[in-house]
Formats: structure tokens, C-alpha cells, sequence
């Protein structure tokens, strides 16, 4: 593929929020465009003025930066380039590629009212195809292009194979409304033109658009894109992907705790593979993706997978950008900022934190005892591990934690012979100082929390305790 420059695009409506879907679209975009070292643009298709607001052009520029697909090059607005889109249209008809059609949209709805009733097709066929400019009323007219009505079009498509379309199934798409405005089956392929895409990657739901689209490069003498049609994306009991499936927008997820790697690698899945590879890294995606991988059946949504990669790549992410993700991740879910000293902590724990958590909720979860500051209030299970026997207990080992050299394995062998000494077991001393330390059951190893905090912060949080 060296001779030509690969160029790829996503095209999202600005609906409010960036779907799912259309973010798996732009991974696959920008994998392809990266793998070919070539380029991968961004259009905003803002033609629809009611829905098409600032905030949800910026809800998608959002889902585009936290995913990481960086798009080169500016966006391109499809409203701003309404003249273009006319003058093509116009140029269409002047070389006889296109028609003026003066049948109103009441005669067309009679027109299909009609061939319902009779079972006939409701293919309009407009009356003006060959009409004679003399007979033209002076009157707005839509502009048509001429579709072929003879033989067939061929979708040659790198995920659905040849798809072969009769062209008496094709009307001639309307390209200019007679209001004047372009239409929307017009624009995309006057932007995808001008902005020279050769690869068209999008949901099989615009397969049928293919073939009426083809028209217009046909009859302006544009190369056709190299089509692939990717299916779409199913909730886990094989309906399309709705609400009710769970969340539909990618922020929803950055703000559920998934890192945007795990994102990344679990919609590369969907619907595209390598061999059984299931977890891999950005480089590899870079590596491997190719269009033969993308299956034709619609891939299921399955959270439970998500999960998985989530937490393998927490396990093996860099400590201080998952810090930086997870600072991201408070400030989308609507929680509290982490001061300096947290974020420290954080930082510093991190190596006993990352292990075993599935999303970043979890990961802050298992903190908890060194984002909270003392007295560490225990919750109700964690306080039942505090009788008077084990603050007993918990009293013998301070000096013993004042005066031992503070590295795990020391730490250890202290706790173990005062667990000794009192006839009890070292796991029965762990849960009161997990107790102590965090305020609950489930944290790191005690061992792990001592090195973190320190030998003045931990003796501090038994003394809290036992009051000595």
C-alpha cells in the first residue's frame, strides 16, 4: 500500500455524547491509518442545526482525547461546506450527470401511497428524468443524479465481499433539496472527495448508501474509496446495542473507572481478531490490525470482558499515568480532587494497589488507607476484629514497631513473634491491625501498608486505637 497514502476518517453527528459504536468506528480508523503510517481525519457531519450544539461537538472531541485517537489536521464541519456540496450538484447537472425534478413531496407521497395499495414498488421513478427543458414550469426544483437502470452495482466491500446491488433497485438520490440545501447522501461523499479518504470504514448500516453514493463518484469521475463495512455492535443477548444494554456513551465509561487502554484493546476486540490474542497493547493493535481480521457477524458487547482487560492493564500500567487516569477518573465521575499529599501516597502505594482491582473505582477502594487521613474511623466489620484481647496484643507490638528496622521482611517476623508469644496465629494479629490501618476487611497486606505509611504513621494509627 506505499504507492498511495492511506487516509481514513470518522464522521460522527454530534448527538450530545460520543456512542459506543461510533468510537469503536475511530479505532478502527485511526488503527489503520496508523499501521499504514498515513492519516486519519476528524469531520463533525453538523448539518442537522437542532441537534449540532458546541457542547456535543465538544462530547465528542472529549470521547475522541480520553480514548487517545488523535486525529491529525482540523476538523472539518460538514454544515460549513454547504456552498461545495451545491456546486457539485450543480456541476452534475450541467454535464447531464444529474436532472432537475419539479414533483413535489405530496406527489411523490401520493406517488408511494398509490403503489402500496397496488403492490407495486414504491421506488420513485421521477417523471422528469428525460423531460424536455422546454416543458420545465418555473418552479424550485430538487436536483437528481441519474442512477444506472440497467445491469447491476457492485459493492466490492473488504469485510462483506462483493455485494452486488440490481441497479433497477436504485432511485436517483435527490443531491439538492429545492430549498437549495445539500443532502446528507451528497455531502459525505463531496467531503470524503475533497478530503482525499481512500479507506471508508463504517458500520454495515450504510451499506446500501454505498451503491447510491457510487453514483456521485461516477458522475463527477472521482476514484471510489476502498469500502469496508463493519457490523454492528450487539447488547450480550444479541439485539442491537440500546439502553437498556447499559451505558451507550464512552464517557459513561471513563467515568465507570475503565482505563482508556483496556477501551482501547476491548473495542479493538469487538468485532475484529487476531489469532486467540485477547489482551494486548497499543502497539501491538498498531501491528496487527488489518481489515481481513473484522468479522461479518455483529460482535456482542460483554462488560465482563471489559473487566478482565481492565484490571491486566492496571496490573501493567505505568504508576504515575495511572495515577494521572485515575485523577481523570475522580474528576469525571463528579468526585473529590486529590490533594499533593494523596496523590503521593497514591503514587507510592500504587505497587500494592493495581493487582487484583477491575476498575479504577476498585483500585481507589483499596486506598482507602492512604487517602484517608487518621483517626481512621473502622467500619463495622473491621471493628469487630477490635476486642479488648487483640488492642491487648496490638499494645505489646508498639514497642516492638518503635525500635525493629522498617523492611517488610523484618516487619514481619516482629508481627509473627508477638502473635506467637500470645498463642494466637499471625493472620488473627492481621485483621486488627487491617483494622487499625485501613478501617476495613479488604485492603493490601498489612505488611504492604506499613511500608507505605511509614513507621510514624503507622504506630500513630495503632496508638489511636489502644490509646497509649
Amino acid at each position: 500500500m506505499s504507492h498511495t497514502e492511506v487516509v481514513t476518517r470518522i464522521a460522527p453527528s454530534p448527538t450530545g455524547y460520543m456512542h459506543i459504536g461510533t468510537a469503536r468506528t475511530a479505532l478502527f480508523n485511526w488503527l489503520f491509518a496508523r499501521k499504514h503510517g498515513g492519516t486519519f481525519l476528524l469531520r463533525v457531519e453538523d448539518t442537522d442545526r437542532a441537534r449540532s450544539t458546541p457542547e456535543a461537538t465538544e462530547a465528542i472531541y472529549r470521547g475522541m482525547t480520553w480514548l487517545g485517537l488523535d486525529w491529525d489536521g482540523d476538523t472539518v464541519s460538514q454544515f460549513a461546506r454547504a456552498d461545495r456540496h451545491a456546486e457539485v450538484a450543480h456541476q452534475m447537472l450541467a454535464d447531464g450527470a444529474a436532472y432537475k425534478c419539479f414533483s413535489t413531496q405530496d406527489e411523490i407521497a401520493a406517488f408511494r401511497e398509490a403503489a402500496r395499495a397496488e403492490g407495486r414498488s414504491t421506488l420513485f421513478r421521477s417523471p422528469w428524468r428525460d423531460a424536455d427543458p422546454a416543458t420545465h414550469p418555473d418552479a424550485p426544483f430538487a436536483i437528481r443524479v441519474k442512477a444506472p437502470q440497467e445491469g447491476a452495482t457492485v459493492i466490492k466491500d473488504k469485510v462483506q465481499g462483493d455485494v452486488t446491488i440490481q441497479n433497477s433497485e436504485l432511485d436517483d438520490m435527490i443531491c439538492l433539496r429545492s430549498d437549495g440545501t445539500p443532502t446528507y447522501m451528497l455531502a459525505v461523499v463531496v467531503d470524503d472527495h475533497d478530503m482525499g479518504i481512500t479507506h471508508v470504514i463504517r458500520g454495515d448500516d450504510h451499506l446500501a448508501n454505498a451503491a447510491r453514493q457510487m453514483s456521485v463518484y461516477n458522475a463527477m469521475g472521482w476514484d471510489v474509496p476502498v469500502w469496508a463495512h463493519i457490523p454492528l455492535i450487539h447488547g450480550p443477548d444479541g439485539k442491537k446495542l440500546s439502553k437498556r444494554h447499559g451505558a451507550l456513551g464512552v464517557e459513561e465509561y471513563q467515568a465507570m473507572g475503565y482505563p482508556a487502554a483496556a477501551m482501547r484493546n476491548y473495542l479493538a476486540r469487538l468485532g475484529w481478531s487476531h489469532g486467540d490474542d485477547e489482551f494486548f497493547t497499543d502497539a501491538q493493535a498498531r501491528d496487527w490490525f488489518d481489515l481481513d481480521g473484522i468479522g461479518r457477524s455483529p460482535a456482542r458487547f460483554d462488560l465482563k470482558k471489559l473487566e478482565n482487560l481492565s484490571g491486566q492493564h492496571m496490573a501493567v500500567a505505568d504508576d504515575a499515568a495511572l495515577v494521572a487516569e485515575i485523577e481523570a477518573y475522580l474528576a469525571a465521575s463528579g468526585q473529590q480532587e486529590l490533594s499533593d499529599h494523596q496523590r503521593n501516597g497514591l503514587e507510592s502505594a500504587m505497587y500494592c494497589l493495581k493487582g487484583g482491582a477491575k476498575s479504577f473505582g476498585q483500585l481507589v477502594d483499596k486506598a482507602r488507607f492512604v487517602l484517608k487521613s487518621r483517626p481512621m474511623e473502622p467500619d463495622e466489620k473491621s471493628a469487630k476484629a477490635l476486642d479488648d484481647v487483640s488492642r491487648g496484643i496490638l499494645q505489646q507490638l508498639t514497642p516492638h514497631l518503635q525500635n525493629a528496622s522498617w523492611n517488610r521482611d523484618l516487619l514481619e517476623e516482629v508481627v509473627a513473634q508477638v502473635a506467637e508469644q500470645n498463642g494466637t496465629k499471625m493472620g488473627k494479629l492481621a485483621q486488627p491491625l487491617r483494622a487499625v490501618l485501613a478501617g476495613r476487611t479488604v485492603s493490601p497486606s498489612v505488611f504492604d501498608m506499613m511500608m507505605v505509611l511509614g513507621r510514624e504513621e503507622t504506630l500513630l494509627r495503632i496508638q489511636d486505637v489502644t490509646g497509649t
